[in-house]
């Protein structure tokens, strides 16, 4: 696991090691300008924080390496909050090289993945919950994870953890007057606040109610179209993709293996599967086709399962499985979902139910931020758990009500990085990618 530190400048290649039009290398550190500036044509001191400047980088042995633009960021002024640069060059694959060599030898070492998000929350530039949600908009496979991650990076979860944390101080605060005092000096009488613990309780739980939806936006789920030969699996397929990618045919058996893409479903990415028709055959390859749409079928998030509605066949039982009779503008079954590959009739339908399939009653809310991380998600529940013990204590003694109450505020700390173990934050941020 990586070791992070913040007293030592560093970079990273923040764009692909790829050939490619302009390349972006970043670096972060305190006086890391004043390292760089002497191998740099233009004099940095001559323009503020944020500007770009135009010139050429040289190597160590004076000759330039590539003309490139630099942005140079003060202390307080950039990502990390200390003195930093990004150096845009050509996308050249010698270029880059060239230059992490230059920088490696005048004292700029290689960061570690998510080093750069490490430092912007050490100095305070944003919380924990803010950091997790820079990876989350990076990793999002669909506009809707995009921009449910964006709000998180504005504060969003942050804000809400402040709230529920201010009203638990209050609650407590009114308590500890209680504490100060004796028992024949007790000043008034204290009642146990239920309606305002409840409120927070369930606000606290309905954020983390969010996580299943979040997840699912963000890491997309397996779709597998499956049934007997002939039953219009593949018709079914392109007309999710909208386009012609598996063949139509009236011959039994065209689809022997499976076939695979990303697509979006209302808006959820997933990864949809043409499987071969389900049949008993002689045909070796066939038969290897059937076995892997089985496997198929068996790892799936959802099967939708395609019956031709003048067959007889029944589909498999399943939590996870939708049946759709295809054929409509033939046979049509009003008491089933169903659609027509020729007209299109009932295609919107059956996306609609596979988008709500999958969703399994999870959904977004607006009175609530959503959240897309476990570890969020446990301590908000946490949280949650600790204002009930509170509540159950009432009966105990305002001591022990005040021990959960602070156990409450303890996880909120934890939620939001203003109480964090090293290891912890080690194993956070090494799942970023480099550059961030």
């Amino acid at each position: 696991m990586p070791c992070y530190t913040t007293d030592e400048p560093i970079y990273a290649l923040a764009t692909p090691f790829s050939p490619s039009a302009i390349a972006l290398i970043r670096g972060s550190g305190d006086d890391i300008l004043s390292i760089i500036a002497p191998y740099f044509t233009s004099d940095f001191r001559k323009y503020p924080s944020s500007h770009a400047i135009h010139g050429f980088l040289k190597g160590t042995d004076g000759k330039n390496i590539d003309e490139v633009m630099i942005i140079k960021y003060e202390k307080g002024h950039g990502y990390t909050s200390e003195e930093a640069f990004e150096i845009m060059c050509h996308g050249s694959l010698p270029v880059i090289r060239s230059i992490e060599e230059l920088l490696e030898a005048i004292g700029i070492r290689r960061a570690e993945k998510g080093e750069f998000t490490y430092r912007a929350f050490m100095h305070g530039r944003m919380d924990l919950t803010e950091a997790e949600a820079v990876e989350e908009i990076v990793r999002s496979k669909s506009e809707k994870a995009g921009s449910e991650a964006l709000s998180r990076l504005t504060g969003a979860i942050k804000r809400e953890a402040e709230d529920a944390k201010e009203r638990i101080l209050n609650i407590l605060a009114s308590l500890e007057v209680q504490l100060d005092y004796g028992e024949d000096e007790i000043p008034e009488d204290w009642e146990f606040p239920h309606d305002e613990i409840c409120s927070i309780i369930s606000r606290l739980e309905a954020i983390a109610a969010t996580y299943s939806a979040s997840r699912l936006y963000s890491e997309g789920a397996k779709v597998v179209i499956a049934g007997r030969t002939n039953a219009g699996k593949s018709s079914l397929y392109n007309a999710i993709l909208k386009e012609n990618r598996a063949i139509v045919s009236s011959e039994e058996g065209t689809t022997r293996d499976y076939l695979e893409t990303d697509a979006s479903i209302d808006g959820i990415p997933v990864r949809l599967f043409d499987t071969a028709g389900i049949r008993e055959t002689d045909g070796e390859v066939e038969k290897e086709g059937i076995k892997r749409s089985e496997a198929l079928m068996s790892d799936a998030d959802l099967v939708v399962y395609v019956i031709d509605p003048r067959d007889d066949d029944t589909p498999p039982s399943g939590d996870n499985t939708l049946t759709v009779y295809s054929k409509r503008d033939i046979t049509l079954r009003p008491d089933a979902i169903s659609f027509s590959s020729v007209t299109g009739e009932g295609l919107d339908e059956v996306i609609r139910k596979i988008a709500e399939c999958l969703m399994k009653g999870n959904t977004f809310t607006s009175s609530v931020p959503s959240i897309d991380s476990e570890r969020q998600r446990d301590k908000l529940l946490e949280t949650a758990a600790a204002l009930r013990d509170a509540e159950k204590a009432v009966s105990s003694g305002y001591d022990i009500i005040a021990l959960y109450l602070q156990s409450a505020l303890s996880l909120l700390g934890e939620l939001t990085g203003a109480v964090t173990g090293e290891d912890v934050l080690e194993r956070l941020f090494s799942s970023f990618c480099l550059g961030k």
